[in-house]
């Protein structure tokens, strides 16, 4: 061991600092310092000092690998959690942070052990600075700590932004196919070239800075882009002014690139048509010596330091230091000058402020000048008490723009400023203005009505929370970095600030600008776009087709049978075959038929095509481009139980085979990009077609009909159905270039069926069984879905377990779902509660979601609950252990029920496949329609098959898979349906043979009548239900258009009529009619009433839809059983698709709804008739107009009167027979109205 000299150190308290230096087994020197103390051993600051920090030089710059620490010996004293800095000067300090952008450091829990922390990436600085964050609470702050690492030597040159240099190639220019680029650099500036070459035939290479990020342009050989303003960058890193040092590489070979700025790396291909990069004469560092030169752009010259340049193994500074003649060396000097330039950061949104004195000024009014870059929106810049109470001046950004006011009038100037570069404004007074002035744009004034005078002291960046002077942040105090603050043109020491003799502050942090990129790495997923404040990051999804905090989920359904679920009927929809993985939506159309639901994905090629004068040397070849990506078509195609697609092949004097050797002449080619010979849906790798499949080729010495080479057509249409190699990306023909030769054919598009993930299910019925997966792969996203269905009270779904980090879901206890991690934060819990309990044997769905922004979990219909996560915390999650689903690793709170669907990250696990070599574990699980009431709607009832269900229609007025498409006819004046049910009634018995128990209870049942219509006739007819003995119900539209219910209810009593509302329903709009009518007994009524013959007598003229009696669906059956005795036709009747048209194309306007309970309405008999637009008594309505007009007045009068008093009557004598009406508005999105009766 040997002993260096002691070092140089900075703390808050003396201590004694020794350096030792270690040599084992000839590596490199390790350097570490030990902190032993003239008392009890280690460092502790002065009890009086807020901010404590401890120093260290070591004396020349080291290359640092590791760091530990140790509390203070014999002590109580130790720091839990701190901060690590590092410079070069001792004054530009700058914050290290771990892989997942930490910077926080965890200490120690007591005085003795060892915490060590190796670094992932190394620093390579002279100067360290520990910054305690906690310490033990019973104690105080006490340190010892062990610096790791080696010594760090370097060729290095300082380039003053007018200075470069230059290398000289041996030839002409430089050729070269693969090229590596290495350098390191500290900026003073935004802006600056660090490398740049060029060729004559177009070629080039620039590295520079912009804005403060690394922009690559590079082409090869590609004249279209030399001379345009086109150029693209490839650019990476921010924030890379901050006089601290960063490693560039740039690797090439041929087109592929490889960028690497510090820890990050972008790869990309170049544009142009060549590999290899020709640069002319020279390659230049540091700047462009000749701007005027053809070809290239103006930039700034580099301001910094530049260390370690090598070009292709050379190392370009050491030849300039050796004055090498390939080099020219313009004003570069060989050692690193440090600009004073040193920051304050102001760390609180709501506390920091920063109180200077106003100087004295020589002349009059006041000049204060700073530089100041933050990322957040609004923000307190400066405030000051003027002469004329209670006014204040005060600059502040506002809407990310720089605002100056003085109490009222506000002046805005220049343009965005919270986008974290460094921006220059200086505010003065001359005369009655004030002057406002940001960076190099046009300054703006405020007027003044008297002189102005600024106060004893301007806060920057805040006020005090006292209120002093009126000072009060206007939203929010300045959170950002503040540097070069003169006040009266004399420039203000912070160093004299954190020494307590110069104004005062809080919530600072001098010497170090603590601003952090939170968008880079860009957590932002499919395209979103990032932004930031100061604390956290944000992503704006729009136009993604993502959502989420990180744009992380698929706004659209995975399957065509996804859509189905949520009760979708057939049309063109987007799918995103994988979810939330890379893969973007495509366009498909669902076809959703009563059994299947398809998948058509259609290409640019559907139409017959002919093709003559094709040999097999020159062949005719089409490819195909699909609606989908290749990528998006494997996805399709693995996620489907069944695809398949026709391929149409004619042919005439054309063969597929060549007849003698069997060598393909015509063939067509995979997903895969492999060649195939199969044809028509036979099996891969067979040379032939569907017809010797079939046994029925035309021929039977040949094995496809086209090869029978005869002068007629032929045909070798088939279906390809071997999925693996689905759909046809390309046909290659052959053989019709002989006289009379010719060929014909037509690719489908490919279909495809069933999703294998959407029942993919397994059942748990041992608690100390589980299925075993892969470990997950979910460092910093993780979106896990799954049904289960249960009956125990609680059981574990799944785990994965890491060294120190987790995941886990589980159902707790019989209401409560529990998700839980840990990413090295400490472990987090998010729980959702349902009101009914889970355990229920009933389908239930369950969404979890962690990102690097919040996690999430989702049960069922419940509301969701989220947890942001921390900011400057961990955020990768490292497990390392199998994925266990429906159990633990520790065999114990196992799962028992069934899991179906489980995906995480949009891939689906096949629990099947496991649970078929699992004991404890079998495949499947029964009670599909169990998992939601509305799997089947409209009345369908959803019937169970072994691998999903299908919805039964029947007794529905609805149609499609799940019961949900309009049935409509189209009627006209003269046609009508009658439909004659050859039931009885429930209620058949007498009255009177009835005990009243089984009245009441009869009483409670009900008759229930739906229908839609749209018309523009007045008056009409739009539905009766009468019987034999002369009973009935009537909806019609009445002269004026308005709806009108006639119903009869006694014997003793004319026809009662409802008129739900005045308007006109004659409007060419949708109108929906539901009628709830109790089953109730009566006998003989009077003859139809005029208004209800009237109507009848003018038909309907219209669409009717989804008529519905009870479980009959009238005209769903005149459709489908033409021929039945029950149903009688009159006219002609057009089936029509108004009420899907309706559906689709009216989107919203008021609704009413009318709710309607007569007390009596038709008698129970044997044979009920339901009369759709039945040209109800034309004859007998003929027949009385002619004595109509006389006594029509004096009826209609006597009729209303003894209405009137029969209700009375009625309503008094029992409550049962009255009618209720209750009116409801509500706005909705629908263009057409409802009512229900």
């Amino acid at each position: 061991m040997t002993r260096v000299a002691g070092v140089l150190f900075k703390q808050n308290s003396v201590f004694t600092l020794h350096f030792i230096q270690h040599d084992r087994r000839g590596l490199l020197d390790r350097y570490f310092l030990s902190l032993v103390s003239q008392g009890a051993g280690g460092w502790s600051p002065q009890v009086t000092d807020s901010q404590p920090w401890l120093q260290l030089d070591l004396r020349d710059r080291m290359e640092v690998t590791a760091v530990a620490t140790q509390g203070r010996y014999g002590s109580s004293d130790w720091v839990s959690g701190y901060l690590l800095l590092f410079s070069d000067t001792g004054q530009a300090w700058k914050q290290y942070r771990q892989e997942d952008g930490v910077g926080r450091f965890v200490g120690n829990v007591n005085a003795d052990s060892v915490i060590h922390h190796k670094l992932s990436h190394p620093i390579r600085s002279r100067f360290l600075r520990f910054v305690p964050l906690d310490w033990n609470p019973s104690g105080w702050v006490g340190l010892r700590v062990e610096v790791y690492g080696c010594a760090y030597k370097s060729d290095v040159a300082d380039f003053d932004g007018r200075s470069s240099l230059l290398y000289r190639f041996n030839q002409k220019s430089m050729s070269t196919v693969k090229d590596v680029i290495s350098l390191r650099f500290k900026s003073h500036q935004a802006e600056g070239v660090l490398l740049h070459g060029e060729g004559q035939r177009g070629d080039y290479i620039t590295l520079e800075l912009h804005r403060g990020r690394l922009a690559l342009y590079l082409n090869l050989d590609d004249t279209r882009l030399r001379f345009s303003s086109g150029r693209v960058a490839v650019t990476l890193g921010s924030l890379l002014d901050d006089q601290h040092w960063h490693s560039v590489l740039i690797e090439r070979f041929n087109k592929q690139v490889n960028l690497t700025m510090d820890t990050h790396t972008q790869h990309f291909r170049t544009k142009g048509e060549g590999d290899s990069l020709e640069v002319d004469y020279e390659l230049s560092f540091g700047g462009i010596p000749l701007p005027g030169k053809p070809g290239t752009f103006l930039r700034k010259n580099f301001h910094g330091c530049i260390e370690n340049l090598y070009y292709n193994g050379i190392n370009i500074i050491d030849l300039a230091k050796r004055r090498k003649p390939q080099i020219y060396s313009g004003n570069v000097t060989f050692s690193c000058s440090e600009p004073q330039l040193v920051s304050t950061t102001f760390l609180s949104s709501s506390s920091s402020f920063l109180s200077l004195p106003a100087t004295q000024s020589a002349s009059e009014g006041f000049a204060v000048r700073f530089q100041f870059r933050t990322w957040n929106p609004d923000g307190l810049l400066l405030s000051t008490q003027l002469a004329l109470e209670p006014q204040r001046l005060e600059l502040q950004i506002s809407n990310s723009r720089l605002l100056t006011q003085k109490t009222h009038p506000a002046v805005s100037t220049g343009h965005r400023v919270n986008d974290g570069l460094w921006h220059s404004v200086s505010l003065s007074s001359q005369g009655l203005q004030v002057t406002t002035t940001l960076d190099n744009e046009p300054s703006s004034t405020i007027e003044l009505g008297d002189h102005m005078e600024a106060g004893n002291s301007l806060y920057f960046g805040g006020c005090p929370s006292l209120n002093i002077l009126g000072c009060k942040n206007p939203t929010l105090a300045f959170q950002g970095c503040m540097r070069l603050i003169s006040i009266n043109s004399q420039p203000m020491d912070l160093n004299r600030v954190q020494q307590g003799r110069l104004g005062n502050y809080r919530e600072l942090q001098f010497d170090t600008c603590g601003i952090h990129d939170r968008c880079l790495p860009n957590f932002c997923e499919h395209g979103g776009q990032c932004s930031q404040s100061w604390n956290t990051f944000y992503c704006d999804c729009s136009g993604t087709g993502y959502t989420g905090a990180t744009c992380h989920n698929s706004i659209y359904e995975a399957s065509c049978e996804a859509y189905r679920l949520t009760g979708g009927s057939s049309g063109f929809f987007s799918v995103d075959p994988d979810g939330s993985g890379p893969l973007g939506p495509t366009q498909v159309y669902c076809n959703m038929t009563e059994y299947k639901v398809w998948t058509v994905v259609t290409h640019n090629s559907t139409d017959p095509v002919r093709v003559q004068g094709s040999t097999l040397q020159k062949p005719y070849v089409m490819k195909f481009n699909y609606s989908a990506s290749p990528e998006q078509l494997m996805a399709l195609v693995a996620g489907s139980e069944q695809c398949r697609q026709e391929v149409m092949y004619g042919c005439r004097k054309s063969r597929l085979f060549n007849t003698r050797d069997g060598t393909p002449l015509s063939w067509w080619v995979d997903q895969g990009g492999e060649r195939r010979t199969y044809w028509g849906g036979f099996l891969p790798g067979v040379q032939q077609c569907s017809c010797s499949l079939e046994e029925n080729c035309m021929d039977m010495n040949y094995f496809c009909n086209c090869d029978a080479d005869t002068d007629s057509w032929a045909n070798d249409t088939g279906v390809l159905s071997y999925k693996e190699h689905l759909p046809v990306s390309e046909i290659v023909i052959g053989d019709t270039n002989r006289t009379g030769s010719e060929a014909l054919y037509r690719i489908g598009p490919l279909r495809c069926y069933g999703d294998k993930s959407v029942w993919n299910a397994a059942s748990f019925y041992q608690e100390s069984s589980y299925l075993h997966f892969p470990t997950l792969q979910a460092e910093l996203s993780a979106d896990i879905s799954f049904y289960f269905k249960t009956s125990i009270p609680s059981g574990v779904f799944l785990e994965n377990l890491g060294l120190k980090h987790f995941i886990r879901l589980e159902l707790s206890s019989p209401s409560v779902v529990t998700f839980s991690f840990d990413v090295g934060n400490g472990p987090v819990v998010l729980a959702v509660k349902s009101h009914v309990p889970l355990n229920d044997r009933q389908w239930h769905y369950l969404r979890a979601e962690r990102s690097v922004k919040e996690a999430s979990l989702h049960v069922d219909q419940l509301p969701l609950r989220f947890l942001e996560a921390p900011s400057d915390r961990h955020l990768r999650l490292r497990l390392n252990s199998q994925l266990f689903v429906g159990g633990t690793a520790a065999r114990q709170s196992g799962f028992l029920g069934c899991i179906r669907t489980l995906t995480i990250n949009s891939v689906t696990f096949n629990l099947e496949e496991r649970a078929k070599m699992t004991p404890g574990v079998s495949v499947g699980c029964p009670g599909h329609c169990s998992s939601s009431s509305s799997l089947c709607h409209n009345r369908g009832r959803c019937i169970e098959k072994n691998s999903g269900y299908v919805c039964d229609c029947s007794q529905s007025a609805y149609g499609g898979p799940s019961c949900k498409e309009e049935v409509s006819v189209s009627f006209d004046r003269e046609s009508s349906v009658t439909y004659t049910f050859q039931e009885p009634f429930s209620v058949m018995q007498n009255r009177s043979s009835k005990t009243s128990s089984d009245y009441r209870e009869s009483s409670r049942a009900r008759e229930n009548i739906a229908f839609s219509f749209m018309t523009t006739q007045s008056p009409a007819m739009l539905l009766t239900v009468n019987t034999f003995s002369q009973q009935y119900i009537a909806v019609i539209l009445a002269r004026n258009g308005s709806l009108q219910i006639w119903y009869s209810i006694h014997v003793d009593r004319k026809p009662d009529v409802f008129s739900p509302s005045p308007s006109s329903l004659a409007d060419r709009r949708l109108h929906r009619i539901r009628i709830h009518l109790p089953y109730l007994l009566f006998t003989g009524v009077d003859a139809v009433d005029e208004e209800v013959m009237r109507a009848g007598s003018k038909g309907f003229i219209g669409c009717l839809s989804s008529v519905q009696f009870n479980h009959m669906a009238p005209l769903k059956a005149v459709l489908l059983n033409r021929g039945s005795s029950l149903v009688t036709v009159r006219g002609h009747l057009v089936e029509s698709n108004c009420g899907t048209l309706a559906d689709l194309t009216i989107l919203g306007s008021t609704k009413d709804d009318c709710y309607f309970s007569p007390t009596g309405v038709v008698s129970a008999v044997v044979f009920i008739t339901l009369c759709v637009v039945a040209v109800m008594a034309r004859f007998l309505y003929q027949h009385r107009e002619a004595q109509r007009d006389a006594s029509i007045k004096e009826k209609e009068h006597r009729h209303n009167l003894e209405t009137a008093y029969r209700r009375e009557t009625a309503y008094q004598a029992e409550s049962a027979y009255r009618t209720e009406l209750h009116l409801h508005h509500s706005s909705t999105l629908r263009d057409n109205r409802e009512y229900y009766i």
